[in-house]
């Protein structure tokens, strides 16, 4: 790597602003490596930082950076493409463990994101990203949260020694089909990335498995990214509609165990090397992909039902996925929360998961009504016009076409008022 010229803090500002583009920052949630009893610095509890929350909801603040910006790669939406014009930068390894302790002694993070363009090649900076969280574990005892961008073309020897080292992995699918990857990242390659997830996702199980068996619990097995892995997919630079990419999220969840897959808009850069679109996609577009991702992990929805929901492969950008299934599906409401099962409750548009975990513990003991579900729920008015409580059933069963005008003009909601 060419010995840095620049002041730190212009480097920090040019890598941190470089990071943005990477979506797939989340924390995994996993606990402490050392404790500060044992001397160890940092917490997964509780200019490039960016705000990720864990599963159960806390919010932790990491320091997201690059290694470099300059890459020999020419992916044509990638704004740090060998032929961009954009101002260069690159920390060394000593200079991401240090300024990572620093943010931390100074309460601004609680962890690191580590990305990086590709210079010389996969495996030499994959070994100089492997060096700066090395120096966090061994020579700082940094025991705070650590997520890696790995480079799926590095030696896979590599790839192991990050997942002992990192609480979460990532490798970024990049685009949702093939097709598409080899017309806008031809020095890519779809084989070389999904057989990286595999390897990810046999060492991850492992892990999973020795850490439950009793005997080999007893021998403190290394632990290999216990937050999993996730991923990134660019939305709108290619022709992929909504199913497609929906369909390539759920075959990455099955395949790869993959703790998440995020989207992210594609943003025009100035002269791409091949013609790509010439306006973002409506960021509303991304919003809705979340949606139908969280409708499949945490609602029981099959992709072929969220597919039936789409007009012409794609998501309706008024309303969300999970309202447009119970409109085309209208002959399965007004649903009896007092009777219906979980399956069919999570399927109400505007009660939630906690919402019927909640109706489901109470109607053991009484039958609910409006005034118990509005405790449950802050969008009870959305749900009016599909369930049926004890002291309430919709008054004005529209049809579909009917109900679905009623709820694009809010202000016709009132009908439904209890």
């Amino acid at each position: 790597m060419p010995r840095p010229v620049k002041p730190i803090q212009q480097r920090l500002a040019i890598l941190a602003d470089a990071a943005k583009y990477d979506a797939s920052c989340a924390s995994s949630g996993a606990g402490n490596r050392t404790s500060l009893k044992s001397g160890g610095i940092g917490s997964t509890e509780g200019m490039g930082i960016c705000h990720a929350y864990a599963p159960d909801g806390r919010c932790i603040s990491l320091l997201k950076i690059l290694l470099t910006n300059a890459c020999i790669y020419d992916c044509a939406y990638c704004i740090n493409r060998v032929s961009s014009n954009v101002e260069r930068a690159a920390f060394t390894p000593a200079e991401i463990a240090d300024l990572t302790m620093a943010f931390y002694r100074r309460n601004y993070i609680e962890g690191l994101f580590l990305s990086s363009g590709i210079i010389r090649s996969s495996d030499y900076t994959m070994e100089l990203m492997l060096d700066a969280i090395r120096r966090l574990r061994r020579e700082h005892k940094f025991g705070g949260y650590i997520h890696i961008k790995t480079i799926p073309e590095c030696a896979p020897d590599l790839l192991t020694e990050a997942g002992k080292l990192a609480d979460r992995m990532s490798i970024n699918v990049e685009l949702p089909t093939p097709a598409g990857l080899s017309r806008l990242a031809p020095e890519k390659n779809a084989g070389t990335i999904r057989k990286a997830m595999g390897a990810l996702r046999i060492q991850i199980d492992d892990a999973v498995a020795a850490r439950k068996d009793k005997a080999l619990r007893r021998a403190k097995p290394p632990r290999f990214a216990p937050g999993g892995q996730s991923t990134q997919m660019i939305v709108g630079a290619d022709d992929a509609d909504d199913a497609t990419i929906l369909r390539t999220s759920a075959g990455l969840y099955a395949g790869y165990g993959l703790r998440r897959v995020y989207y992210s808009a594609f943003s025009p850069i100035p002269t791409p090397s091949v013609t790509l679109p010439a306006k973002p996609p409506p960021l509303q577009r991304e919003h809705r992909l979340y949606q139908a991702d969280w409708l499949h992990r945490f609602y029981g929805f099959e992709m072929p039902e969220i597919e039936s929901a789409t007009r012409g492969g794609m998501l309706d950008l008024d309303i969300d996925p999970k309202l447009a299934w119970a409109l085309n599906n209208r002959g399965k409401f007004p649903v009896d929360v007092n009777r219906a099962d979980k399956a069919m409750l999570l399927r109400i548009p505007g009660i939630g998961t906690t919402a019927v975990s909640a109706i489901l513990r109470t109607r053991r003991h009484r039958s609910l009504r409006l005034s118990d579900l509005g405790k449950m729920t802050r969008t009870l008015k959305r749900a009016l016009p599909f369930l049926i409580a004890a002291d309430w059933q919709p008054g004005k069963l529209l049809d579909a076409s009917g109900l679905e005008a009623s709820l694009r003009k809010p202000k016709q909601l009132d009908m439904f008022a209890p």
